[in-house]
C-alpha cells in the first residue's frame, strides 16, 4: 500500500500507540444513563477548561454546532453567521432540516469577525414582521478562512453587544485550540465569550472521534434530550473520551508545532508566512483539479477547496521531514 503524506486535512489523523491504551484502558459505563466515568470526567474538565457550568459529549462538531444553537434559538427565529461558516457551509443545512431554525449570512473580509457589521444586521424581536435574531454564531479559527483567529478585542465587542440587544453568541470552536495555542488567549477567556460552544477533539488533537458542547448547566440538561432525540446517546463511550483526555495531556500542548510546519510549508509555496496564523495554508489562483492530481502521483494529499484554490494543513500525523518532502513536491508542481 502506497504511504501518503496527507495535508488533506487535521481529521485523517490516526490514534497514536498511548491514546490506544488509555483507550484500551478506560474504566467505562453506560453514558446514556450518565454512569461512563471516563466521560463524565471528560465533561468536567471541558467544562471547567472554558469557564461554563457543564458539558455534552457528542459525536461529532456537526451535532455539537447545532443542538447548541438550538439551545439559544427557537424554531422560526434565526442565527447569523459569517457566510463561509462551517455551520452553513458543511451541515448540510441541519440547522433548517431538523430544528426549523432559519440561518442569514454576512459577507465578511475572509471570515474574520467584525462585530459592529455583524450587529447591524441583527433584527429586533419585537418587530412581528421580521424574522428575529435570537443568535450569532462564530468560528474560531476559521476553516475557510485559512485558520485564521478571530481577534479578542472583535469577540468581546460582539459579546458585549449581545448582552445589550438580547441575543445569544455561539462558538463554533472545532479548532480552538488551535487557535488558544496560536493567540495565547486561555480557553476560558474563549468560553467566557460565548453562551454556547463545541470543541471538537478528532481534529487538530487527534482522537478518532468526539466533540464536547459547553454551557450553562440548565442548557445542558436540555442539550442531552436533544442528543438522544437525534440518535446520539452513546453507551460505554468511556473508550471515546479516554481518547479525548489522553489528547489534551499529550496532544494540546505540540500544536505549536503544527503551526510552525504550516509556516515552513508556506516559505517554500511562496506564501508570506505571516499570513499563516495556525495550521493551513492556502494556495489561491492554481488550477487546483492538475496540481491536485499530480501531487497524488508524487505522494503527496492535498485539499481542492475549488476550481482555483488548494488547502494543506499540517497535523500530528506529518513531521518536518514530511512536511520538506510535500514542500518540495508541491513547488516543484507550482514551478511548471
Amino acid at each position: 500500500m502506497t504511504s501518503f503524506i496527507d495535508l488533506r486535512s487535521d481529521t485523517v489523523t490516526r490514534p497514536t500507540p498511548g491514546m490506544r491504551r488509555a483507550m484500551a484502558e478506560a474504566e467505562v459505563g453506560d453514558d446514556v444513563y450518565a454512569e461512563d466515568p471516563a466521560v463524565r470526567a471528560l465533561e468536567e474538565r471541558t467544562a471547567e477548561l472554558f469557564g461554563h457550568e457543564a458539558a455534552l459529549f457528542v459525536p461529532s462538531g456537526t451535532m455539537g454546532n447545532q443542538i447548541g444553537m438550538r439551545l439559544v434559538c427557537e424554531p422560526g427565529q434565526e442565527v447569523l453567521c459569517d457566510a463561509d461558516a462551517h455551520v452553513v457551509t458543511y451541515e448540510m443545512g441541519a440547522a433548517a432540516a431538523v430544528f426549523g431554525i432559519s440561518t442569514r449570512t454576512v459577507v465578511s473580509a475572509g471570515g474574520r469577525l467584525d462585530a459592529d457589521q455583524l450587529v447591524a444586521q441583527v433584527r429586533p424581536r419585537d418587530d412581528w414582521h421580521l424574522t428575529a435574531t435570537a443568535a450569532v454564531a462564530v468560528e474560531n479559527s476559521h476553516n475557510r478562512g485559512g485558520g485564521l483567529v478571530q481577534p479578542l478585542e472583535e469577540l468581546q465587542r460582539l459579546w458585549d453587544r449581545s448582552r445589550e440587544g438580547g441575543f445569544a453568541v455561539h462558538l463554533d470552536g472545532a479548532r480552538v485550540w488551535n487557535a488558544h495555542v496560536a493567540s495565547g488567549v486561555p480557553l476560558s477567556t474563549y468560553g467566557r465569550l460565548a453562551d454556547t460552544a463545541s470543541v471538537c477533539f478528532s481534529k487538530g488533537l487527534g482522537t478518532p472521534v468526539g466533540s464536547v458542547l459547553v454551557a450553562s448547566a440548565e442548557r445542558i440538561a436540555t442539550a442531552r434530550l436533544w442528543r438522544k432525540r437525534l440518535g446520539g446517546g452513546m453507551r460505554q463511550v468511556g473508550v471515546l473520551a479516554a481518547a479525548c483526555t489522553y489528547a489534551l495531556d499529550h496532544h494540546l500542548p505540540r500544536l505549536g508545532e503544527d503551526h510552525e510546519h504550516a509556516r515552513l510549508l508556506a516559505k517554500r509555496l511562496g506564501v508570506d508566512p505571516a499570513t499563516v496564523e495556525t495550521n493551513m495554508v492556502v494556495l489561491d489562483g492554481v488550477n487546483a483539479p492538475v496540481v491536485a492530481e499530480a501531487a497524488k502521483a508524487e505522494g503527496v494529499l492535498v485539499s481542492r477547496v475549488s476550481a482555483r484554490r488548494i488547502r494543506l494543513v499540517t497535523h500530528l500525523d506529518v513531521d518536518r521531514a514530511a512536511v520538506e518532502r510535500a514542500g518540495d513536491v508541491l513547488a516543484a508542481l507550482l514551478d511548471r
